[in-house]
């Protein structure tokens, strides 16, 4: 008898364990769901300035053919004059062009998680927190043209 009683109360409390987890576990996905609202939410974009518009004027718009057949769209922002869209895979970035003192250009994301740099024979996306390169050597048409220009100078 005592290890039937033992029995029933180790069930039941299973039984309330598996309900008590069952608690937990739906507001964990109702906070998920709430952070992914948030992060869906658009960042509202600053006007640019006219050093912005300027690099933005430099941005090398269209395809970008990259290193391990990968590749990169940017686009101009049709929301926000001064920001462009850069495209990889499946993700999408507004980046704010900046020149920078050494002539390169840099593409910084809005919300600080990547940039894509843009030099005179070719550009690279990185990403900041990581601190490493999701893709390099990707190469516009005009990177393409300066950079043959600079091997028949040769």
């Amino acid at each position: 008898m005592k290890m039937k009683t033992t029995l029933v109360i180790a069930a039941a409390a299973l039984c309330l364990g598996g309900a008590h987890a069952a608690d937990k576990a739906a507001p964990k996905k109702a906070v998920a769901s709430k952070k992914a609202a948030v992060a869906a939410a658009p960042v509202a974009l600053p006007a640019a300035d006219a050093d912005q518009m300027q690099a933005a004027e430099r941005t090398y718009l269209g395809n970008y053919q990259c290193e391990f057949a990968q590749t990169l769209d940017v686009s101009m922002n049709s929301a926000s004059p001064g920001y462009v869209d850069v495209r990889h895979q499946k993700q999408v970035w507004t980046m704010k062009p900046v020149l920078s003192s050494t002539g390169a250009l840099r593409l910084e994301d809005v919300k600080g998680g990547t940039l894509l740099l843009q030099i005179a024979n070719k550009s690279m996306l990185m990403d900041q927190k990581a601190g490493r390169r999701v893709v390099d050597g990707c190469v516009h048409e005009k990177q393409r043209a300066s950079a043959d220009a600079v091997a028949a100078a040769k």
